[in-house]
C-alpha cells in the first residue's frame, strides 16, 4: 500500500519536472501592432495569444505551462515578472509580431536578454518596453545590467534552441526571411530573472506575410517548432541539473 502511494506521488514529478511561462505580448486595451489583410483587422495581441495556446498544448503533456493572460487583458511588465516569480517558472517565452513603416519588411527573428550596439535592434526595444518613463525606466535599467550576467549564457541557448529549428520548419516551408538570433535589452526579460527569450513571429505591417501569420497551418508549424526547441532545451538542462524526483 505504501508503494503505491509513493508511486502516486512520484509520478507527477516526473511528469512534471519543468515550469514553463508563456507570455502573450500586450492584451487589453493595447493592441501592440495592427495589420489589415482584405478589409478584416488583426492586432499583435490575438496572434500572440493564439500562437501561445497553440505553443502551451504541444508541451503541456509534460511539462507544467503557464500563459501570462488567458484572454485579452492589460498586463504590465512588472505584472508578468511577478507571475514568474510566484510560479518559480525555468523559463519564460515572450511572443509578439513585429511592425515596420516599410511595408516590404519582413522575416522572423528570435531575441536573448543582452546588451548591443544594433541600431535596428534599439527600434525593436523601443516598441517593446514603451510605456517607462522616468523614474520607473531608470530603475529597469539599473535591474537589466544586474541580471544580464546571470541569464545571458542560458537564455542565449534557450533561444538557439527554438531558433534553430525554424530553418526548417518555418524558412523552408513558407519562404519566410530568416532574421537571425539576437541580443536585446527588453524589460520584461530582465524583470523575470530567468532564461528568456523574445520571438518576433513575422510582420503584421506586411500584407504578404501577414496572409502566412493568420494561416492555420503557419501558425501550427511555428507552434511546432518552439515546442520542439523549448523541449530540447530542456532535455539538456535535465542531464546537467536533473530535478529532485
Amino acid at each position: 500500500m505504501i508503494k503505491k502511494i509513493l508511486i502516486l506521488f512520484l509520478v507527477p514529478f516526473q511528469l512534471y519536472g519543468y515550469t514553463i511561462l508563456l507570455d502573450p505580448g500586450h492584451g487589453g486595451e493595447d493592441d501592440g501592432a495592427k495589420g489589415e489583410l482584405a478589409n478584416i483587422k488583426f492586432s499583435e495581441k490575438d496572434l500572440a495569444l493564439t500562437l501561445a495556446k497553440k505553443i502551451s498544448k504541444r508541451i503541456s503533456k509534460k511539462h507544467r505551462v503557464y500563459l501570462t493572460r488567458s484572454y485579452d487583458k492589460s498586463v504590465t511588465l512588472e505584472k508578468r515578472a511577478e507571475i514568474a516569480e510566484k510560479l518559480s517558472v525555468d523559463l519564460f517565452v515572450s511572443i509578439h509580431v513585429n511592425a515596420s513603416t516599410r511595408k516590404s519588411a519582413n522575416g522572423f527573428e528570435t531575441y536573448y536578454l543582452d546588451h548591443h550596439k544594433d541600431a535596428a535592434v534599439k527600434k525593436i526595444e523601443s516598441v517593446e518596453n514603451r510605456n517607462l518613463k522616468g523614474q520607473e525606466l531608470v530603475v529597469h535599467q539599473i535591474l537589466t545590467d544586474l541580471i544580464v550576467d546571470r541569464t545571458t549564457k542560458s537564455s542565449r541557448r534557450l533561444g538557439q534552441a527554438i531558433h534553430s529549428r525554424f530553418s526548417k520548419g518555418i524558412k523552408s516551408k513558407f519562404r519566410v526571411k530568416d532574421r537571425g538570433l539576437k541580443p536585446g535589452l527588453f524589460y520584461v526579460l530582465a524583470l523575470t530573472k530567468r532564461p528568456a527569450v523574445l520571438l518576433e513571429i513575422g510582420f503584421i505591417s506586411n500584407s504578404r506575410e501577414l496572409k502566412k501569420l493568420t494561416s492555420e497551418k503557419f501558425q501550427d508549424e511555428y507552434a511546432r517548432n518552439v515546442a520542439d526547441g523549448i523541449m530540447a532545451y530542456l532535455k539538456v538542462l535535465k542531464k546537467e541539473k536533473p530535478p529532485l524526483f
